[in-house]
């Protein structure tokens, strides 16, 4: 019996059909016993994919409070419960509880890629076992099976192919190759590629023509969509620049606030007189002005608005962080075939004897002219074109049907391409009867088909590759007639459509007599006029040129990866403006580049030829070495591991196998690459409207903990207790911090080149706005609070007063956030109208806060003179003016340093 490894390393596609036989030890006629197979099936196991094992729901929840920021709340919860300050223990804990619940929810199912691999799975399979022909479970079958396979078929293993009838496969999904491919049973060179290993077949490919016996080689995790399977078990998942730079940022204030917690509590201790209780409560009380609590919830709540934005556009996102992650991206690396393409051949070029015409449109729907000299023709003016559309209307097995608005191709990508053709010229063939047909074969390369024209005339048609056709005809057919067939023309023809990345293939005819009923390879030897040549492809996406384009001006690289041929690729390439006359690379060449080679070659080339899956992993991980943010385009199986390993995976949602939606960061629902640029562009909003959240939320808790550690160094009461800082924190995140994430998008936002990753999320310039603006509003507190106290009033009315300063510096403040470093003057106030609903519902809480019986129990608060509101609303404007007088500062040094340097 075949050993395991014997059965992983041989090279099947290279070994001729009597040596796989003898190696698998099985026999064509009569196939495996049954005891052979069972045997077998226990050393190979059974044809499945490893489960799995995702994170549970339960893990998924305690896995939100693994922050270090939550853990020190949490700790303050547990010193203010022992201190028996249950009001302030159940604030934090119900803060703490309510980010947790957010985050939560927000973060969706679990990733579900594995499992719709296996719902991709052939269920059952024909194989002869004990020389019978039986029907099996796809997880029964074992290598060294022998099965037959016919058209509509799912094949169930990876196989060698040991006979074929005219057999075409569709391996679009795991090779990237956009035509089906057609089987043969000789061996290929062993070096050959996956697209190229003509005499395998593929586990959960797609049987579209023709029939075949094979024999197995490869089961469950040993085929080539188990490597991919491996591969994505493999892959490292990265997590986005926003949540690094967040974590860092998190980790970094934790330990200034224990360190600041620490040095206040021994301030407090040993150079004041300060009971232990109120010491705690003292440094408690700082610890949560400190922390932007609020923070979290406001990130994931615009995030989860920018997801909402998102899918109205067309774009759906699976995992929260990615939609800021958009905005940074470098390079897209994109699939070509149903991605950048139509994925739906067209005929572009048709080439006679006498003239070169043009044909418009792309698809199978029939609109479009043919052209000659940029004018539009008619079949009936060109002998020789009539002809030849009609030759490679009869000559074809293809149907296109209109369902709707959408034509739709039963058979062929190609012959469809013909079809369509047809259907432009609107040459009738109805009267046209087929008699008999010599169908493709691998060997012969051509078609043909023998019609009786009903004018008591008929034609044996033939279509096929041009090279083979031109070997059968000795005479070209012209508008006068005919002639002697000039080869050198044709192959200048033949190269000149190739060059376009075109496929090629030719048409010939012959008369024959009335009585002939049937036909074979003697009718095709003699006689035969050759009509031209026809050039096809796999079209460009209109839409996707300007997208590109727009990709471009924005500073984003891209870069096309394909299974498809080299030419075709380069052709794609230049016509959608990516490559811009630059060379293409292979996998071959990729194949036998070192790791270190591989990076530079990821930045010199951007068009990617006859690809892998592993080849399209391994330069997504090269870009990344050089410090790129990569987006990673695809619809087939084949792209599930880039897409896992990419910064950001973009799935399409109407081509794209479950497989890439459940690998992918986001689902394009309309499969359209200008929805990428779309997204790109609010990721960057989304961005700009984070950080000016994050400047909006830091000075509140800023302004808070100078407060705390002023009346802790100056040894007096707290001018806010905890549980007010609370109340605060979160009140003004929800309303005032929330109103900035619907901020629209700022001019020339996709004409900057992306943020660098590497930059810090609060640089140099926030940390002095924070300082700025936290001492401004701390002050006016700190001021308000100890002159009420020196007048005599009570300690919770001068507190109630304290906190309405706080709240009214940050409704001021925030229309200085609205606008980073331009004037809230020169852009509105009322562009944003949640702004102004926002501070609408701000005031209705802080009237409840104030003037409520039960607010004034629970946070130590009372209800206020309506005089003290006036020294509120002035210390808050007073805040406005003076942080539009220093944005004003700042730019006029910037305008200054500017013109020195310019």
């Amino acid at each position: 019996m075949i050993s395991t490894k014997e059965q992983k390393s041989a090279a099947w596609h290279h070994l001729q059909v009597d040596e796989v036989l003898e190696k698998l030890q099985t026999d064509q006629e009569k196939g495996l016993s049954s005891d052979e197979a069972e045997k077998r099936l226990q050393q190979f196991g059974p044809n499945e994919l490893p489960e799995q094992n995702n994170r549970g729901p339960l893990m998924r929840f305690l896995v939100q409070f693994h922050n270090m920021l939550i853990y020190v709340l949490m700790a303050a919860a547990v010193v203010t419960a022992l201190m028996d300050h249950w009001i302030d223990t159940w604030v934090i804990l119900a803060v703490v509880l309510i980010n947790a619940i957010i985050g939560f929810v927000q973060e969706g199912k679990a990733e579900e890629a594995l499992d719709n691999l296996k719902k991709m799975l052939s269920l059952k399979a024909h194989v002869i076992r004990d020389g019978n022909r039986q029907e099996i479970d796809a997880n029964l079958v074992v290598p060294g099976d022998i099965i037959e396979l016919e058209s509509g078929d799912k094949i169930p293993a990876d196989v060698r192919i040991i006979y074929e009838r005219n057999l075409k496969a569709e391996e679009s999904a795991l090779t990237g190759e956009s035509q089906p491919v057609q089987k043969t049973i000789e061996p290929v060179d062993e070096d050959a590629l996956i697209g190229d290993r003509k005499s395998l077949g593929y586990k959960s490919t797609m049987i579209t023509y023709g029939r075949a016996t094979a024999v197995v080689i490869g089961t469950g995790a040993n085929t080539e969509i188990g490597k991919i399977n491996t591969m994505m078990t493999e892959v490292e998942k990265l997590t986005t620049p926003l949540i690094r730079q967040i974590d860092e940022f998190g980790k970094t204030l934790s330990l200034m606030i224990i360190a600041l917690v620490a040095v206040m509590f021994a301030v407090g201790y040993f150079f004041h007189d300060y009971e232990l209780s109120d010491l705690f409560l003292a440094v408690i009380g700082l610890a949560v002005a400190a922390i932007p609590e609020g923070l979290p919830a406001i990130m994931t709540i615009t995030l989860a608005l920018g997801v909402q934005r998102m899918a109205s556009k067309n774009a759906i996102i699976r995992k929260l962080p990615s939609v800021e992650t958009l905005g940074s991206v470098t390079v897209i690396c994109s699939d070509k075939t149903g991605t950048l393409t139509k994925n739906e051949m067209t005929v572009r070029t048709v080439i006679t004897s006498d003239k070169s015409f043009s044909v418009e449109g792309t698809g199978y729907a029939p609109k479009g002219d043919i052209l000659y000299q940029d004018k539009k023709v008619s079949v009936d003016e060109t002998n020789t074109l009539k002809k030849l559309i009609q030759t490679v209307q009869l000559c074809n097995n293809a149907e296109i049907e209109k369902e709707g608005d959408s034509w739709n191709l039963k058979g062929d990508p190609t012959e469809g391409a013909l079809i369509t053709l047809g259907l432009k010229s609107e040459l009738k063939t109805d009267d046209f009867k087929r008699l008999d047909i010599i169908p493709f074969e691998s060997e012969n390369k051509f078609m043909a088909t023998l019609n009786d024209s009903g004018n008591d005339k008929r034609f044996i048609f033939l279509k096929g590759a041009p090279e083979r056709i031109l070997e059968m005809c000795s005479e070209q057919q012209t508008d006068s007639g005919s002639e002697s067939l000039d080869h050198d023309y044709w192959a200048d023809q033949i190269e000149a459509i190739a060059s376009k990345g075109e496929r090629v293939m030719a048409a010939a005819i012959k008369q024959v007599d009335n009585s002939v009923s049937e036909i074979d390879m003697e009718d095709v030897k003699t006689g035969i006029t050759f009509l031209g040549l026809i050039g096809m492809i796999d079209p460009p996406r209109p839409e996707a040129i300007e997208a590109i384009k727009t990709c471009k001006e924005a500073g984003i690289k891209v870069k096309m990866i394909t299974g498809d041929h080299v030419s075709t690729a380069k052709a794609i390439g230049e016509q959608l403006g990516i490559c811009d006359g630059k060379e293409a690379i292979t996998g071959t060449e990729l194949e036998k580049a070192t790791d270190e080679e591989l990076i530079e070659i990821s930045m010199k080339y951007d068009i990617f030829a006859r690809t892998s899956p592993e080849h399209k992993l391994r330069l997504v991980t090269a870009l990344q070495a050089q410090d790129e943010i990569v987006a990673m385009t695809g619809d087939g199986v084949n792209d599930a591991p880039a897409l896992k390993r990419s910064n950001v995976g973009v799935a399409m949602g109407i081509k794209g196998t479950e497989v890439t939606k459940e690998a992918s960061e986001m689902v394009l629902t309309d499969d359209n690459f200008v929805s990428i640029a779309a997204a790109v562009k609010e990721g960057r909003t989304i961005y700009d409207n984070l950080r000016k959240t994050i400047l909006f939320i830091l000075p509140t808790n800023g302004a808070e903990a100078f407060v705390i550690l002023t009346a802790i160094s100056i040894g007096i009461a707290l001018p806010i207790t905890p549980a007010q800082i609370l109340w605060v924190n979160m009140v003004t995140a929800v309303t005032l911090a929330l109103a900035l994430s619907f901020e629209p998008t700022e001019a020339g936002v996709m004409k900057r080149p992306p943020r660098d990753s590497k930059n810090p999320i609060i640089g140099s310039y926030f940390i002095w706005r924070i300082v700025f603006v936290s001492l401004l509003i701390g002050g006016f507190t700190l001021l308000l609070y100890s002159y009420l106290k020196s007048e005599g009033y009570v300690i919770e009315e001068a507190r109630t007063i304290a906190v309405n300063v706080l709240v009214a510096g940050q409704v001021f403040y925030l229309y200085n956030c609205r606008y980073l470093r331009d004037s809230i003057f020169r852009k509105g106030f009322f562009a944003n109208k949640y702004a102004q609903i926002a501070v609408a519902v701000l005031i209705v809480f802080q009237m409840v806060f104030v003037y409520a019986p039960f607010m004034n129990a629970w946070f130590g608060t009372m209800p206020i003179k309506t005089m003290y509101w006036g020294w509120v609303l002035a210390a808050g404007f007073i805040v406005f003016l003076l942080v539009e007088l220093e944005k004003w500062g700042f730019n006029v040094y910037d305008r200054r340093k500017l013109s020195q340097n310019g």
